[in-house]
């Protein structure tokens, strides 16, 4: 499979890239939207490049090998909840990749257009299930995601979920194997595609709202906390992750394996479920002291959601749900009772549908730019941002914007 992803992907040149707008900057780089109007010159099929600058890697901690280490692992992904790498480049200047474009933007964008900015139950147990299952593919690969947080997850232009940026995980050797090695990455078999679609019961719109604001959530370093040992390869003692998304034993520096991931799930759910993270202090000390000592507080009574963050978010990871069996545990919680985990592929009406931007949109934009994306990066130098930054719906018709809304049926499935 790793063989016939790269005879598909995509050959790119920086020469032929446009730049339609910047999507996102991160610690590792830019997202741009680009089109390769060589091969696409009506601009219809526009894709996300991640470019990295080499002249940074030297004030970036590890900059190069976690930014080929995505590629590598971006290579190997064949999931309907994960991206597929569409092609590379490598210049003198830049490291880049290209994945596909989603344009729903990311679950926190979504979240907060919700009413009270937190989800229903009933959409909550939509996405945590396709997370469960992307997470769950990662595992197989012996892969730690170690970043799951709302802006990491993607809304894809069907509505399903997508994870993104792999530059923090790393591969780990499941605790009942006996190998010494950490092994190779295998590649996931793809997950055959039916014909007839499943649809969803209530009606949801998606209503776009000016200046959503964006939550601040601080990247930790990854920087070791001991001299990593890898005798057994079973843990891993660097000290990264999301701050209000590190788990206890990150904090303590005792050590993590699969079971940060799980951790982080119920961090986002309950999220998902309030609208902030259970752990958050006024300050970085005082986030982790409550990440190690506080119990999570719910509202109302116990329901089969709140027993199922507070089994995620239990302090010891030995006793917390998805240690022995991984995402098998968390498919069998009371939660997803009735859910036809076969089936989330085939839902064709999920809680929230997108709209692809118009072709006349994009063409307009790259009229109004016309950069490439070395001429972008020459300009930004300059100090001039030749690319406006996202617009809202007012200046556009976004994927999600009032235009664009549409009565979507979801039912239980």
């Amino acid at each position: 499979m790793a063989t016939e992803t790269t005879k598909s992907m995509v050959k790119l040149d920086l020469k032929n890239l446009t730049v339609v707008r910047v999507l996102g900057k991160g610690a590792m780089g830019t997202v741009l939207l680009v089109v390769d109007l060589l091969n696409d010159p009506s601009a219809r099929s526009p894709f996300a490049l991640k470019v990295v600058e080499k002249s940074t890697f030297h004030s970036k901690f590890d900059a190069d090998r976690r930014a080929r280490w995505e590629m590598t692992v971006l290579s190997r992904l064949s999931d309907p909840f994960l991206p597929t790498l569409l092609g590379t480049l490598e210049t003198d200047e830049f490291l880049a990749w290209a994945v596909p474009y989603c344009h729903g933007g990311d679950l926190n964008i979504l979240r907060y257009r919700q009413t009270d900015q937190i989800f229903s139950p009933t959409s909550i147990r939509f996405y945590i299930a396709e997370i469960v299952c992307a997470l769950e593919s990662l595992h197989r690969m012996n892969i730690v995601y170690r970043d799951l947080k709302p802006e990491n997850i993607l809304i894809q232009n069907s509505g399903h979920v997508t994870l993104t940026d792999f530059d923090l995980s790393r591969v780990l050797t499941p605790i009942s194997s006996k190998t010494t090695k950490p092994p190779e990455i295998p590649t996931a078999k793809p997950v055959p595609r039916r014909k007839h679609r499943r649809s969803l019961s209530r009606f949801m719109l998606v209503v776009a709202e000016k200046g959503l604001p964006k939550a601040k959530s601080a990247r930790v370093s990854p920087v070791s906390r001991k001299r990593p040992s890898f005798s057994n390869g079973e843990r891993s003692d660097s000290f990264v992750g999301t701050e209000e998304y590190v788990s206890p034993e990150v904090v303590r520096g005792d050590g993590h394996e699969f079971a940060v991931d799980w951790w982080a799930l119920g961090i986002l759910i309950y999220e998902m479920m309030y609208g902030e993270t259970p752990f958050r202090g006024k300050n970085r000390k005082e986030t982790f002291r409550n990440v190690v000592m506080k119990s999570p507080e719910f509202i109302g009574k116990k329901t089969a959601l709140t027993d199922l963050v507070q089994r995620l978010l239990e302090k010891d990871p030995r006793k917390r749900l998805g240690h022995k069996r991984g995402a098998a545990e968390i498919k069998e919680h009371a939660f997803f009772n009735g859910l036809r985990w076969d089936l989330l592929t085939e839902v064709s009406r999920p809680p929230f549908l997108t709209m692809v931007e118009e072709e006349e949109t994009v063409q307009e934009r790259i009229k109004s730019s016309g950069v490439n994306v070395k001429g972008y990066f020459q300009n930004l130098r300059k100090h001039t941002t030749p690319i406006p930054p996202r617009p809202s719906s007012s200046t556009f018709s976004s994927p999600l914007s009032e235009h664009c809304r549409r009565n979507v049926s979801f039912e239980e499935f």
